[in-house]
C-alpha cells in the first residue's frame, strides 16, 4: 500500500494506467478522471496527512448470461462481469469503526467491536459492512476499523448486482488492509453471498458474487453451492461481432418479492415430491413419468418451472461450450431458447395478473422488432421488471439502439463490455 499523496500522483501522471485498463474500461482518460475524483472525494469527506496510506479498489457489476432461476436449485449457469463497477479509496484509520461513503448517500458508520448480526441493520449498507468483516474475523483474520469513499456507475434497478459489487468492494479491500491479499475470488464470493444472506436479510444464490468476484464469464456449477465449481470462460464477443446492450423496460421491482420467491418456492415444491429439497437432486425423467399426480399436488405452474430449470441447466453449460469454441450460431441460438423458456415456462416475464402494465413483455417484443431476426434478446436476471440482455451484431448497435429508444424511451439501452478482471486493488 503507498501512501495517498503517492498514490495520487501516479494516477495523474498516468502511472496507474495499464492497471486501470484491467476495469475494462473504454476510455482510459475518462476512467483516470473518475478515479482522480474518489480520491479528492476521499481527502475532501475524511483528510489526508502525509503518511496517510490509500489503495484504489473496483468492483465489478455482472450479468446473467444463461441459467435464470438455476442457482438456487442448485444448478449450472453463466455470467459475467461488466465494465460499469464500485471504485473506491479505501485507507485503515488504526481504529475499530469503519466510515463507509458511497457518494450522494449518508455516512455509514460501523462498530466492529461487534460483529454480530443487528436485526435493525437488515437491508442496509451497514449490514453488508459488517457482515463482510465479520467473516473474515471468522476466518482468522484481525481486522479494523477504514475510512472508504465509493462511487458506483453500475445502473440501480438493472439486474446487474449493485448489491453483490458492493460485497466483493468491500471484501476486496479487507482482503487488502487486514489478509494481506491471501483470499481467492471465490472466498470472497463466498463471504459477500453470507453477508447478503445471514446480515443483509436477502436470500441468494452465489451466482452475483462469483461473477464480480472472478470476473470475464464464469461457468459455476452449484451442486454443492459451499464448494461451487467454477470454470473461467473467455467471453469475446467482440471476436464474435456481438455486442452486449442492457436495456431497461421501465418497470421497478417494488411490491415483486412474493413473485421472486414463488419461483424457488415452486421448484422446491415439486422437488418435496419426490423427498428432495432442490430439483438438482431429482432426475428429470421422474418429473416426466409422474407428471399427472405431481400437476394435482403443486399445479401446472410449478411443473413448468421444473422444466425450465432442466432445460436452463443444460443450456447454461451449452452456453459456455459454444463462448468457448467461439461458435456465434450456437450461442445465439440457446440465448433465444432461454429467453423463451424463462417466458413460457418459468414465467417471470409479467407479474401474476398484470393486464394494462407488461413492461417487460413490450420490451422483449420491442427488441425482437429492433433485432429484426438477427442477434438475440431474452429477460435478465430475476424478471418481471427491470432489464432485458440482447446480444446485437456489432455493425446493428447504434441502430437497435435508436429503435429501443423510439419504442420505450430516451436512453433505456445501455451498451456493455464483458471486463475481462473482477474485484481488483487498482
Amino acid at each position: 500500500m503507498r501512501t495517498w499523496n503517492d498514490l495520487y500522483k501516479m494516477l495523474k501522471n498516468g502511472e496507474m494506467d495499464q492497471s486501470l485498463i484491467q476495469t475494462g474500461c473504454e476510455d482510459i482518460n475518462a476512467y483516470r478522471t473518475r478515479a482522480t475524483e474518489v480520491m479528492n472525494g476521499f481527502e475532501k469527506t475524511f483528510g489526508v496527512k502525509e503518511d496517510t496510506l490509500a489503495a484504489l479498489c473496483s468492483a465489478p457489476g455482472r450479468t446473467e448470461i444463461c441459467g435464470n432461476h438455476t442457482d438456487h436449485q442448485h444448478g449450472h449457469v453463466l455470467a459475467a462481469a461488466v465494465n460499469l463497477d464500485f471504485l473506491a479509496c479505501v485507507s485503515p484509520n488504526g481504529t475499530q469503526t469503519v466510515h463507509f461513503q458511497s457518494e450522494g448517500w449518508p455516512m455509514t458508520t460501523v462498530d466492529l467491536s461487534d460483529l454480530e448480526q443487528q436485526e435493525a441493520e437488515k437491508e442496509t449498507t451497514a449490514s453488508l459492512v459488517r457482515g463482510v468483516m465479520a467473516e473474515l474475523a471468522k476466518a482468522g483474520y484481525t481486522i479494523g476499523g477504514f475510512d472508504m469513499y465509493a462511487v458506483s456507475n453500475v445502473l440501480p434497478g438493472s439486474g446487474l448486482s449493485s448489491s453483490a459489487a458492493c460485497e466483493i468492494l468491500l471484501g476486496v479491500a479487507g482482503n487488502h488492509l487486514f489478509c494481506q491479499d491471501e483470499l481467492d475470488a471465490v472466498t470472497l464470493a463466498k463471504i459477500g453471498q453470507k453477508a447478503e444472506n445471514q446480515y443483509f436479510g436477502k436470500p441468494s444464490g452465489l451466482m452475483d458474487q462469483t461473477a464480480s468476484s472472478v470476473g470475464d464469464a464464469v461457468a459455476i456449477d452449484f451442486a454443492d453451492p459451499s464448494a461451487p465449481i467454477v470454470r473461467s470462460v473467455t467471453a469475446n464477443l467482440e471476436e464474435l461481432g456481438l455486442a452486449l446492450c442492457i436495456v431497461d423496460c421501465g418497470a421497478d421491482h417494488a411490491a415483486l418479492t412474493g413473485e421472486y420467491a414463488s419461483i424457488p418456492r415452486e421448484m422446491e415444491k415439486v422437488a418435496a415430491f419426490f423427498g428432495k429439497k432442490v430439483l438438482r437432486e431429482v432426475q428429470e425423467e421422474e418429473v416426466l413419468k409422474a407428471m399427472p399426480q405431481l400437476r394435482r399436488a403443486v399445479g401446472d405452474r410449478a411443473v413448468l418451472r421444473a422444466l425450465h430449470f432442466y432445460a436452463d441447466d443444460r443450456r447454461a453449460v451449452e452456453e459456455a461450450d459454444a463462448l468457448e469454441r467461439r461458435d456465434r450460431d450456437a450461442f445465439l441460438q440457446l440465448v433465444k431458447e432461454s429467453g423463451r423458456s424463462s417466458w413460457e415456462l418459468l414465467q417471470n416475464i409479467t407479474p401474476a395478473g398484470a393486464v394494462e402494465a407488461q413492461d417487460m413483455a413490450i420490451a422483449l417484443e420491442a427488441a425482437e422488432i429492433a433485432l429484426n431476426g438477427k442477434g438475440a434478446c431474452r429477460v435478465h436476471g430475476g424478471g418481471f421488471a427491470g432489464t432485458i440482455q440482447a446480444f446485437v451484431p456489432t455493425e446493428s448497435v447504434s441502430e437497435f439502439c435508436e429503435k429501443m429508444e423510439l419504442m420505450l424511451r430516451k436512453g433505456c439501452c445501455h451498451v456493455l463490455n464483458i471486463r475481462p478482471t473482477g474485484g481488483i486493488v487498482l
